[in-house]
Parts: structure tokens; C-alpha cells; sequence
């Protein structure tokens, strides 16, 4: 047995999941012999720049490097690269679903479904409310559905967790036959926070039910109030462009500034769509990246591009705070924050600057362990537990698959 088996030895049936973006898959392979299902994977990696000049291939711990993608079909072509490598793993072993993180379940789907042509024909009703991820799951689906329909294929929902919020906190104040038409606030990063649901009582006890938020701060970003780990209020509404600003995207805007842009400036819809999804957020006031800790590298710069750079973080910054702030007066308090995704597990300063702001509700850090990015980082007179916690969204979605697949 070469090296690589050796290090990735199994003990039954295995699940894939698969995370789509529009340029990039990462895929998880599960060990689903084993009970409780292991919470790291056997083997995980990504595919990235689907569809552009030079994409690459990298297992977690190895480098990538570059593949060749069919440029008539890349996605296609992506998928069958990590065929290969599930394939090369098996070792005789069955390969019991795919599971795939899919944003939007809609109105209709609160719960993991296994994928049929009907499911799949629903799915793609809720594209226009989450076009940079639900069309590549669905692609994904729709080619594996063709090459293996006698193989499981669950979606799993990140609007899902949410389903318990409360309807005051569904509601958009349209008019009523709006919300009567599917027009509501579904909230993402479900399958996050549902790891924060099963993790976090585990690590703080009954600190965890009480008030807790907990912020998901990636290249999307939002935060979640939870009551007894319920998602009871979140700051992503209706699409993934509501709420806190992030790399690319605005967060919560004025609708009159849309209005302004398309009748004034006269752009048109699309025009404004890559606006408000691909050129906005850090990355459009800063000019300079979508990322934080690369922004925060030229905060000292003489002229424009230290000022933009500055300010980018600081708005960045204070929508983190005013929407904390706004959660916590519907929790009536808080007890536990937690910091989870890319930015929020990775980059002390953003995590500083925001508990900084939040000194008025007792929070207090402990500066060496926010440096290291420990799993608590409040000092011990901090009356608000602060913690750093990594997300796994693909243990969630393969337990998920598990459940529906039987």
C-alpha cells in the first residue's frame, strides 16, 4: 500500500462532499464506517480556477498544482478530477452519497432532501437569490444525477438552520402579498452555524444556550443570534447580499442608492448586479484586495491609497459592530461571541478592533491569546466569553447525507 493509503486508511463506506463556487469545488472525503462520524475528513482538497487560464489542484497539506480542464466543459472536467481521486481511495470500499452544500432551499426545503429531477427543477427556481453559488451545486448535481442517478446525492441547505426564526424576524416590510409570493428573510451560513450548534456547548457548557452571536466572517459574511443555539435572529436576509459588508458585496444598502444607479446613472440590471456582488465591499473601497490582512498592510501609505485602505477597514469594522450591537439588544444581553470562517479565525486584528469597540458591554480580550488565535481569547475579567472557533461545514453536510441517504 503506497504512502498516501497508508495515510488516509479507512474502516467502511465513504461520503463526498462537495462545496461549488463559480470558480472553485472543495470536496471532503468522509470515513462513514465509523460511529460517531469523525469530524475530520480522510481526505479533502479543492479545485481552483474553473474556467480561468491556469487552474490547479491541491489536497489539504500538499501544494497545489496545475491540472488541464476541458475548456469547452471545465466544471465538468473539475468534477471528474476529483472523481479520479475518490476513485483512487475507495479501495473497494462503496461509496455511500455526495452530499452538497447548496445555499437556497427556498420556502420549501428547511430540511436535507435527496436530489431527484423534481427537487432539482425547484432548486433552480431560487437561483436569482443566490446566483454566485446555487447555479455551480446545481451543475454539479445535474451532471453526477446523469453519470451515476443510482448514487445519493443530498442538498443540504444553508438557509436551512434558520428556519427557526422567529416571523417578525422572517418578515420584509413589503407589502403583505410579497411575503405571500416567497419574499422573506432566510438567512445563510446555515451549515456553520449549525456547527457552532453542536460544537460550542461542548466547549463552553451552559454558557452556549444562553446569548450567543456568533460571527461567520469569510469572503461572505454574517452573524447569528442564538437562544438556547437556536437561530433566532441573523443579519442576512432575503440574498446573500443583505447584512454586514464584505470582500466583495455591500451588505445592507439604501435602496434608493439602486434606484439612483439604474435611473440616473442609467446602468443597467446587470451592470448593478456586479456591482453589488463583485466590486464593492473591501474590495471596491479599498482598490486594493478583498482580504483584511492584505488591506491592513497599507494602512500607513502616504496619500490615496492609505486613506481608502483605512477607511475600508473601518466601515468594515464598524458594520461588524453596529450589527452586533443591534442582535444583541434583541437577545436582551450577551454571553458568548464567537469568531469563525477565514477572517474571523485568521486575523486577530479584525477581532481586536471589533472587541475593542465592544468594550462598553464588558467585553475584555486577552491580547496574547488573541495574537495566537486561541480558542478563548476574553481576559478572565471580561464579563462576555469571546471565542475563536473553526467552522466545518463539510462534517455537518456529510452527516446530513448520512441521514437521508440511510
Amino acid at each position: 500500500m503506497s504512502a498516501v493509503h497508508d495515510r488516509y486508511q479507512t474502516r467502511g463506506e465513504l461520503v463526498l462532499v462537495l462545496n461549488c463556487g463559480s470558480s472553485s469545488i472543495k470536496f471532503a472525503l468522509f470515513d462513514a464506517g465509523q460511529s460517531p462520524l469523525p469530524r475530520s475528513p480522510v481526505w479533502n482538497g479543492k479545485v481552483q480556477g474553473i474556467g480561468g487560464p491556469a487552474p490547479t489542484y491541491g489536497e489539504t497539506g500538499v501544494a497545489p498544482g496545475a491540472i488541464a480542464l476541458d475548456p469547452r466543459h471545465p466544471y465538468r472536467s473539475a468534477l471528474q478530477h476529483i472523481q479520479q481521486g475518490v476513485l483512487a481511495r475507495l479501495g473497494g470500499r462503496r461509496l455511500r452519497a455526495i452530499s452538497h452544500r447548496v445555499v437556497h432551499g427556498g420556502s420549501k426545503y428547511s430540511e436535507p432532501v435527496r436530489v431527484d429531477a423534481q427537487v432539482l427543477a425547484d432548486l433552480k427556481g431560487y437561483i436569482p437569490l443566490a446566483p454566485l453559488h446555487q447555479p455551480f451545486a446545481l451543475e454539479a448535481i445535474e451532471i453526477l444525477l446523469r453519470e451515476r442517478p443510482e448514487l445519493p446525492q443530498v442538498a443540504c441547505f444553508d438557509t436551512a438552520f434558520h428556519h427557526t426564526l422567529p416571523v417578525v424576524e422572517q418578515m420584509l416590510p413589503l407589502p403583505w402579498d410579497a411575503w405571500q409570493r416567497g419574499l422573506r428573510r432566510y438567512g445563510f451560513h446555515g451549515l456553520s452555524y449549525a456547527y457552532m450548534a453542536a460544537v460550542l456547548s461542548e466547549r463552553h457548557g451552559a454558557v452556549a444556550h444562553g446569548r450567543t452571536i456568533v460571527a461567520h466572517l469569510g469572503s461572505g459574511a454574517s452573524l447569528c443570534a442564538m437562544q438556547d443555539l437556536r437561530s433566532v435572529a441573523t443579519t442576512m436576509g432575503f440574498s446573500a447580499l443583505d447584512g454586514l459588508m464584505m470582500g466583495t458585496r455591500t451588505g445592507v444598502l439604501d435602496p434608493g442608492a439602486v434606484l439612483y444607479l439604474m435611473e440616473i446613472e442609467k446602468l443597467s440590471l446587470e451592470e448593478v448586479g456586479r456591482i453589488l456582488y463583485h466590486r464593492s465591499g473591501l474590495l471596491g473601497l479599498s482598490g486594493i484586495s478583498a482580504e483584511p490582512r492584505v488591506i491592513v498592510q497599507h494602512e500607513d501609505d502616504d496619500g490615496e491609497r492609505g486613506e481608502r485602505a483605512r477607511i475600508a477597514l473601518a466601515l468594515y469594522v464598524r458594520r461588524i459592530v453596529r450589527e452586533i450591537g443591534a442582535l444583541t439588544a434583541v437577545l436582551g444581553g450577551l454571553d458568548l461571541l464567537v469568531f469563525t470562517a477565514g477572517v474571523g479565525e485568521h486575523n486577530a486584528f479584525v477581532r481586536e478592533r471589533v472587541c475593542r469597540a465592544l468594550g462598553f458591554l464588558g467585553v475584555q480580550l486577552d491580547e496574547r491569546a488573541n495574537a495566537a488565535d486561541a480558542a478563548l481569547i476574553s481576559s478572565s475579567d471580561s464579563t462576555v466569553r469571546v471565542a475563536v472557533e473553526p467552522t466545518n461545514e463539510e462534517w455537518i453536510a456529510a452527516g446530513h447525507a448520512l441521514q437521508v441517504a440511510g
